[in-house]
């Protein structure tokens, strides 16, 4: 499973922004080229057919333009990813997310069954391929967002465990699926961060709330009943409800390939709070009770949060690119992320350019991460030109070259990104700050900003093809001129 989510309530953040930030990674041994692109109303279906699960569904009449981060190459679907809409209104999706064997059997989920003798095709539900497509377009914050998605999971099912979020200037939600048609969501306090590493993570969580003011919690309609029909609760006591408990997993598995990410990430914001090593630690990486939500010990940055969905653990005896060290869990900054995106809703600029999508492509321990207005018509060829064809002429086959070659000489190379991702970030940052006082040039600013982020792109190509290319294994050193 892919993915690592991190959310920033607008209290935890540096300037007052809510942040919602995903690492988009294919599955094992596979790359899926990424491509940024504005989606116009007039592009946007009437009806809904979704290519994996063959399900169709009307839309509304009334779509909205909004930015995505679909597939560049035809064949799976559309899966948008993560965008903006024109209300300022921010969503990703997904996190897939885990569950347990109780929660499959009193739900199941609604598969694909292709017709066969006898019997005709019966269509699954929706999933991560279709969700920002049927939603983003139509809601105007975060809450409708949640309510949209949530009535078509009761509506059409779905056939896999995803979390998605929400975001607009003053809020950020967060739902999960329960098995096949039911759904919980909450909303990040203000003052604190999420991290999600492909489980369920809610823990905590008032039935009370989501059943009736809707204050903090969502929930299906039926969550009571169909909690309570299946013994789902596994709470010790009579008045609290712990949703980790009901509707998670607490697989092997897990303490390798999720439960680290959340340590490691929690372990950057929280240095100090608790112990995170040794026999007495508070938390270890294969911990099953580190909290959904923490507050930070400082306010947290974009930087840092393109830090944290780049960890490979340093700093422990896990990072692989250290001398001996132990490859024992799945890093943040895996080979196979397709891409990142951070969608930054600002409280302090003018509505038009409210809303900042920072994205990166390819593994994010070698690659930069590029802030683009999406208010805007149309996104720049350097992101929106991608295909099937390995070029430099495009971020996300750049990106993708700089890793591969870097990966392989990391000691020599790291240099050379460490240099490439502070002069982009510090570009990028002086470049916002002066097209934030002249809104109606964001297009404009995009169209810089893409080619600020070429030339620096370019040079690291240049500066880490050269250590690549000495660092070749026929290499001989006496000169044959």
């Amino acid at each position: 499973m892919p993915c690592t989510t991190i959310l920033v309530g607008k209290k935890a953040s540096y300037d007052g922004s809510t942040m919602i930030a995903r690492n988009d990674d294919s599955g094992s041994g596979s790359y899926t080229p990424k491509k940024m692109v504005i989606v116009h109303p007039c592009d946007q279906p009437s009806e809904y057919v979704s290519v994996l699960s063959h399900v169709r569904i009307p839309l509304p009449e009334d779509p909205m333009r909004y930015s995505c981060v679909p597939n560049a190459l035809e064949g799976e679907g559309i899966w948008a990813a993560a965008g903006v809409n024109a209300a300022n209104v921010g969503m990703t999706a997904t996190e897939t997310i885990t569950s347990n064997p109780r929660v499959m059997g009193a739900d199941p989920l609604v598969r694909y069954q292709p017709a066969s003798s006898g019997r005709e095709e019966q269509p699954g539900g929706i999933g991560e391929e279709d969700l920002v497509v049927l939603v983003l377009p139509y809601i105007h914050s975060a809450r409708e967002g949640v309510v949209r998605l949530g009535s078509l999971l009761e509506q059409y099912g779905t056939y896999e465990m995803n979390g998605i979020a929400f975001q607009d200037v003053n809020e950020i939600w967060w739902l999960e699926t329960i098995g096949g048609h039911h759904w919980i969501a909450k909303r990040v306090p203000d003052d604190e961060y999420v991290i999600m590493p492909n489980q369920q993570g809610i823990d905590e969580f008032d039935l009370q709330d989501a059943l009736g003011e809707r204050k903090d919690h969502m929930c299906s309609a039926d969550m009571k009943e169909f909690i309570e029909k299946n013994h789902l609760d596994l709470s010790m006591e009579d008045d609290e409800f712990h949703a980790r408990f009901a509707f998670g997993s607490h697989a092997d598995s897990d303490h390798i390939y999720n439960t680290p990410r959340a340590w490691a990430i929690a372990r950057y914001f929280n240095p100090y709070s608790y112990n995170w090593e040794g026999p007495d630690a508070d938390y270890r990486p294969d911990a099953d009770d580190l909290p959904w939500s923490l507050v930070p010990e400082r306010k947290i940055t974009v930087e840092d949060v393109k830090y944290a969905l780049s960890n490979h653990y340093q700093g422990t005896p896990y990072d692989p690119y250290r001398t001996g060290g132990q490859q024992t869990f799945r890093p943040i900054g895996v080979n196979r992320t397709d891409f990142l995106s951070l969608i930054q809703m600002r409280p302090y600029v003018d509505q038009s350019v409210q809303a900042l999508q920072w994205v990166a492509f390819a593994s994010n321990v070698f690659n930069v991460m590029a802030p683009f207005y999406a208010n805007v018509e149309q996104m720049p060829v350097y992101l929106a030109g991608t295909d099937a064809r390995v070029s430099t002429e495009n971020f996300y086959w750049a990106s993708r070259l700089i890793a591969a070659l870097a990966d392989a000489h990391y000691n020599k190379t790291s240099i050379h990104i460490e240099r490439y991702q502070n002069a982009a970030a510090g570009r990028a940052h002086a470049l916002i700050a002066e097209y934030d006082r002249e809104p109606q040039l964001r297009g404009q600013a995009n169209e810089e900003i893409a080619a600020m982020i070429k030339e620096e792109t370019d040079r690291a190509l240049d500066n880490v093809l050269y250590e690549a290319s000495n660092g070749m294994k026929n290499a001989f050193a006496r000169s044959d001129a």
